[in-house]
């Protein structure tokens, strides 16, 4: 476990979850920069908050909601980031059913994960790209697990029916 206050614990710290929480906020923000500068101050919110985490559920969990904490307080910081996600949307909605925003660097999940509402994408990206139970979710969302498997399952509708995708399993 790590001991606390000490920059030993600290490096290890980041060294240990830091890929993971940059992964979560560049796919939740879109922006490399910005995920970089959020991870950044998540790391500084959880040395700070380190004494707080109970060693319930898993860190990685609680580390995740600092991180997703941290974002959404930069979006309500942010008027320009609001505008950039709003002139994303339409610019999916102009598209039709195609939803292919204007980057390079955008791989075919960001695509996918475009057409969501941004607590949508979030609890996407916890679960099948961090891994997290819907316990872990919905402890690091505060809200229900029932609540985190229905916007799972929305979720998955929505890009189905965004991009014409099958469910082989219903048809």
């Amino acid at each position: 476990m790590l001991a606390a206050h000490d920059a030993g614990a600290y490096g290890e710290l980041i060294g240990r979850h830091q890929s993971q929480v940059r992964n979560f906020l560049r796919k939740l923000s879109g922006d490399f920069s910005l995920a970089d500068d959020l991870a950044q101050e998540c790391f500084l919110h959880a040395w700070d908050k380190l004494a707080n985490y109970s060693g319930h559920g898993s860190f990685i969990g609680w580390l995740l909601k600092i991180a997703y904490t941290t974002f959404l307080q930069s979006k309500r910081k942010s008027k320009r980031y609001a505008e950039v996600l709003s002139e994303a949307g339409q610019l999916a909605d102009v598209q039709g059913g195609s939803h292919v925003l204007q980057s390079d660097e955008l791989t075919d999940l960001d695509k996918l994960l475009a057409v969501l509402s941004e607590e949508e994408r979030a609890i996407m990206i916890m679960s099948y790209a961090c891994g997290l139970s819907h316990r872990e979710i919905a402890d690091s969302v505060a809200q229900p697990v029932g609540t985190i498997k229905s916007v799972i399952f929305r979720s998955k509708e929505k890009i189905r029916a965004s991009f014409e995708i099958k469910d082989h399993q219903h048809g």
